[in-house]
């Protein structure tokens, strides 16, 4: 139990290193290929902060575990908002002003209810997953197009340039080879220790993968936010809620479908997609503009969010206790 709780927090620290390396090596590398800044916020950074969860969800699977996979997914998107968007508001409110946003918002909401209409049947075939990825590339094809004409525009543009890191190619390139390469290796380990505490503790995949992993995957998009916040970047501090969200949404709970299709769990469909969705709805409230107002999520809603996250983990814990 000590040596599978040690491999948990070691790959933690590991996934946070790593990941926040490729997404700089990658994003330095796409600037030197002269694409657009936004396009990078959208593609390349919301990519960069979901890699942890792929990865995961796809050695998840590979072992026969996509429930873990599946879990981890739906946790991860649940930890972000209620979690991640909660904490980082609590201390610093947020507000939005990006037009790119308020078009990707509904995007993500449309998605997550799409999604979870093809899991509604319990069951997580190939061609649910081939008509995510399709849904995935489909929604990247269209915010990217709509962000180049923005692209001067956009007050998120500014706030992503400031975040790309000015690296020389050759530095970009290993930065990014050397983060993929941790991130394997940290993604593993993760899976490993996180697999073996509940089996310890008589845990379901489902379970560990909703709950240790989900926030342990999630821990770069908590740094990469207070960070953002601290610097008064609170669009691109929405920006990764939403990014990771989308990615998450398509593209890590494809993963299982392609690799390892299978029939799920039920609790997925009354317990774990719903509060994904509410949670998703909420968010799209709380950044509507009334009577033009700046749309700004401060300590009440942050409060919200938080107390939301604490009632689904104490809800999990009875049911499987």
């Amino acid at each position: 139990m000590i040596l599978f709780s040690l491999a948990v927090i070691a790959s933690i620290i590991l996934l946070v290193y790593s990941s926040d390396k490729f997404v700089d090596g990658a994003a330095s590398i796409a600037s030197h290929l002269n694409v657009s800044t936004l396009v990078i916020g959208i593609t390349i950074i919301g990519f960069g902060t979901s890699a942890p969860e792929m990865l995961i969800a796809s050695i998840a699977s590979l072992e026969g575990k996509p429930e873990l996979a599946i879990g981890n997914a739906l946790g991860s998107n649940i930890a972000n908002i209620a979690l991640i968007l909660g904490l980082t508001a609590l201390f610093i409110p947020l507000t939005i002003h990006s037009k790119i946003l308020k078009k990707e918002l509904p995007v993500l909401i449309a998605t997550t209810l799409i999604a979870g209409y093809l899991l509604f049947d319990s069951h997580l075939s190939t061609i649910d997953a081939i008509i995510m990825i399709a849904m995935l590339l489909g929604s990247l094809y269209w915010l990217t197009t709509q962000a180049k004409s923005q692209q001067t525009l956009d007050p998120l543009n500014q706030e992503v340039e400031q975040e790309i890191p000015d690296l020389s190619i050759t530095r970009a390139w290993a930065y990014t080879l050397i983060g993929l390469i941790v991130l394997i290796a940290s993604s593993k380990l993760f899976v490993w220790g996180a697999v073996g505490i509940a089996y310890f503790f008589g845990i379901s995949d489902l379970v560990i993968g909703l709950t240790i992993i989900a926030i342990g995957t999630s821990l770069p998009e908590l740094s990469a936010s207070l960070a953002a916040a601290k610097k008064n970047k609170h669009d691109l501090v929405i920006g990764n809620v939403i990014g990771s969200n989308l990615f998450n949404t398509l593209g890590v709970l494809a993963i299982p479908g392609l690799l390892s299709p299978s029939i799920f769990s039920s609790s997925i469909i009354h317990r774990d997609l719903p509060t994904v969705i509410g949670l998703t709805l909420l968010l799209s409230i709380f950044l509507i503009s009334f009577k033009n107002k700046t749309p700004v999520i401060g300590k009440f809603k942050a409060l919200i969010l938080i107390a939301i996250f604490v009632i689904y983990n104490i809800t999990l814990f009875f049911q499987f206790s």
